[in-house]
């Protein structure tokens, strides 16, 4: 089934509309009216396609956490599970984070609501269980959970920290850090 267009660019003319006054205001101050005017569409083309904007909100979130799969899972599949032959060239989740930085300097904003964060977190943190179940062997010590919920919140701290920076480094220099600091770990 094709894709209409008109859609395609009425969604995405919406969400950079949102994007846009997220950088002004929290979500929940977003007025339809207003998103409407900043994404040049009207109001009967909206409940066409959302509800409300936190639906519009969910949706976009939704599209970058598949990216962020996509994005996770790629090296995994690169190196067929060995993590231990990953090189940092392979590592794709900061060029991800680069795709959408305007999405991630908005969430990782000081202002912004812990729940993104959290969703962030839940969903990194369920990957990086997913493999550690599978590359882990059982005889290990290591509690999933933990190890999990610890590099989940390590690969974020990445990610603020370069949120915080302007994005002033390369997402190959963060993919060699991450390595470096893996390394330096075991």
């Amino acid at each position: 089934m094709k894709k209409d267009l008109r859609v395609i660019k009425t969604k995405k003319n919406l969400q950079t509309a949102l994007l846009t006054l997220l950088k002004e205001k929290p979500l929940e101050k977003v007025s339809i009216s207003e998103l409407c005017r900043e994404a040049n569409v009207n109001r009967g083309t909206f409940y066409l396609h959302f509800q409300d904007v936190p639906e519009l909100f969910e949706m976009y979130f939704k599209e970058i956490t598949i990216d962020l799969k996509k994005a996770y899972y790629e090296p995994l599949h690169l190196t067929n599970n060995h993590l231990s032959h990953l090189e940092p060239h392979m590592v794709r989740i900061f060029h991800h984070v680069k795709t959408f930085d305007t999405f991630y300097s908005i969430v990782f904003n000081r202002k912004a609501p812990l729940m993104y964060y959290y969703n962030l977190f839940d969903i990194i943190r369920d990957y990086l269980k997913h493999s550690i179940e599978e590359n882990t062997p059982a005889i290990s010590s290591l509690h999933p959970d933990y190890t999990a919920s610890y590099q989940a919140n390590a690969i974020l701290g990445m990610i603020i920290e370069w949120v915080s920076r302007g994005f002033q480094e390369t997402p190959e220099f963060l993919s060699e850090q991450l390595l470096l600091m893996n390394n330096k770990i075991r």
